[in-house]
């Protein structure tokens, strides 16, 4: 038996009256997640704990089997070992994003944040702007280290863990309220727009009307992670496929594969075809028990506050991946099990993570129970199945699949 995880980041929403009442994944046209529903089980599982923040980093640690509660040390840790950054005990990693803050003649406290991406600015340009926050800014104490698109990275040599706001949850609000407290933090911040705005590469965004990656901005501060072992926690060898740093992070703790896939970016365009047959050759031909795919289109085109980008998210992640996968493992005669589900939703409405239940659709190759029901959230709410521990998907995942 071979197991694989399809995980639609963010995929989750609420009704939308331009949907005339769905949601983008029960609008969307998504046959091959109809057609595995009618042999699977579906239902709700709760990702995120009472209490904690509704980021990709504690829900995905939760689809993986692991606890956040128990395991959860902060986001930018899990990407700073993505990126080979080597932490010292006493070390801060703090996410650094690259964003664009409105140009209006006000102070930096008074401006806006309009985009927490830059318009999915490229990792070649943003290592430009971070060559040159590096020549003006980084020290002894402070390191930047380049991710991936507008996703980079900062160690604080024995630094502490403070609060900070993620970007993408204050939209179209005026930052100042949102800042660090510490002053050498909010300092860094305030500098980094004096040294971008007018930067060479962002008057040239600029004139092709690309949004200028104008500041940076701190959050998702921890400290140094440990995951148990992948392998030795649930007796497979599991592989993951991602082109996000975070997902590329928990694999690197969790002692499983991190398999690179040409043209994987984490947009919309993203190479889905791609990732799907990496994801078969590595149950399949490369040593693989478990494998895990992440795409990344669906969060972020809520965040954009695009209805229709969302629901083509979706639809590529249904007739890219999951048909592709699917199909490929039924010829080759592979017994599996499939997991599809979201780590949590980013409804269209507030273009932010929620810590609504999400859900899930729990395949066997090998059942032959006949259902009515298709995949979504209305639908997973009305079966009555409900994982209140979101972590425990993961042994039924791996064990028996019951109703």
């Amino acid at each position: 038996m071979k197991y694989i995880v399809v995980l639609g980041d963010g995929m989750a929403d609420q009704p939308l009256e331009e949907l005339d009442g769905r949601t983008p994944l029960e609008y969307a046209d998504t046959p091959n997640m109809d057609r595995i529903s009618k042999k699977a089980k579906i239902g709700l599982a709760k990702t995120i704990p009472d209490g904690m923040k509704p980021g990709s980093d504690t829900a995905n640690l939760a689809v993986l089997g692991y606890n956040p509660r128990q395991y959860y040390t902060g986001r930018s840790p899990l990407e700073a070992l993505s990126i080979g950054v080597d932490m010292e005990e006493g070390d801060i990693a703090i996410r650094c994003n690259i964003v664009t803050l409105s140009e209006d003649d006000l102070p930096y406290e008074d401006k806006t944040i309009l985009d927490h991406s830059s318009g999915e600015i490229s990792t070649e340009d943003a290592n430009v702007l971070l060559e040159a926050l590096r020549s003006e800014i980084e020290d002894d104490v402070y390191q930047f280290y380049t991710g991936t698109s507008y996703r980079h990275c900062t160690i604080w040599k024995h630094g502490q863990v403070s609060e900070l706001t993620p970007p993408h949850d204050i939209l179209g609000k005026k930052i100042g309220e949102y800042l660090p407290a510490d002053d050498k933090l909010r300092g860094m911040m305030k500098k980094s727009y004096d040294i971008l705005n007018q930067h060479p590469l962002n008057v040239e965004r600029a004139k092709k009307g690309l949004n200028k990656a104008n500041s940076i901005w701190f959050w998702g501060a921890g400290t140094k992670p440990e995951l148990d072992d992948f392998e030795e926690k649930f007796g497979k060898k599991g592989a993951m496929i991602s082109a996000v740093d975070l997902l590329k992070g928990i694999a690197v703790g969790a002692g499983m594969n991190n398999i690179e896939v040409k043209g994987a970016d984490g947009t919309l365009e993203t190479n889905y075809e791609g990732k799907a047959e990496a994801a078969v050759k590595a149950v399949t031909e490369n040593g693989s028990d478990f494998v895990y795919i992440h795409v990344e289109a669906p969060d972020e085109m809520g965040h954009q506050g695009s209805v229709e980008k969302k629901v083509r998210a979706i639809e590529y992640l249904d007739q890219r991946i999951i048909g592709p996968v699917y199909n490929r493992m039924k010829e080759l005669g592979e017994d599996f099990r499939m997991l599809v589900m979201p780590d949590h939703p980013t409804p269209i409405c507030i273009r932010t993570h929620s810590s609504d239940p999400v859900p899930y659709l729990l395949y066997d190759s090998t059942a032959e129970e006949e259902h009515t029901w298709s995949y979504n959230e209305k639908e997973a709410e009305e079966s009555g199945n409900y994982q209140e521990n979101g972590y425990q998907l993961m042994n039924e995942l791996l064990g028996s699949v019951s109703e």
